[in-house]
């Protein structure tokens, strides 16, 4: 079999339900509704995909910590609200996020990577580099500066400090 030739490969089914809940999370957020009444029809619905309990797992999880997610993205990103990212990056990194801080059975470079992929297939040229880095910042605990895309110039004061992490309580 020749490398064009090749099947696609095939996504797990966890790859799945990330992808199931950013589209119930970026839906819910487009058409500026509560994302759990999103998340409740489209388990209802029967003309629509299944939705697994992993992906519910995270949508209820994305929603009951969205604050904490955000303000930690926003320490992580510098240079960036959590208003200025596009829709689809916020979302991708608020479900990375919740599964570095929040989730045990995920270990952090699966969460990383499978946002990067969301990134690659769903986003702009240079997202998954962004998503990378700012999800990186999370799992390791420290402020890490995280390069705006290409075309974007930041002024950042030289006496800014960094939002506090999730590991600078103390």
């Amino acid at each position: 079999m020749t490398p064009s030739s090749a099947p696609a490969p095939r996504k797990g089914s966890r790859s799945k339900a990330r992808k199931r809940a950013l589209d119930i999370l970026f839906e819910s957020e487009a058409r500026a509704e509560d994302p759990l009444g999103v998340l409740a029809r489209r388990v209802a619905g029967a003309d629509a995909p299944p939705v697994s309990d992993f992906a519910v797992t995270l949508v209820e999880g994305v929603v009951a910590h969205r604050n904490h997610l955000d303000g930690v993205l926003s320490s992580y990103a510098q240079g960036w609200t959590i208003d200025r990212m596009p829709a689809v990056d916020r979302t991708i990194l608020r479900i990375g996020a919740f599964e570095i801080l929040f989730s045990d059975d995920v270990p952090d470079a699966v969460a990383i990577d499978e946002a990067i992929d969301l990134a690659r297939e769903l986003s702009t040229d240079d997202s998954p580099r962004f998503v990378n880095g700012v999800l990186a910042g999370v799992s390791a605990g420290r402020p890490t500066a995280v390069a705006p895309p290409a075309g974007e110039l930041l002024e950042v004061p030289a006496d800014a400090e960094p939002a506090p992490g999730p590991h600078d309580a103390g």
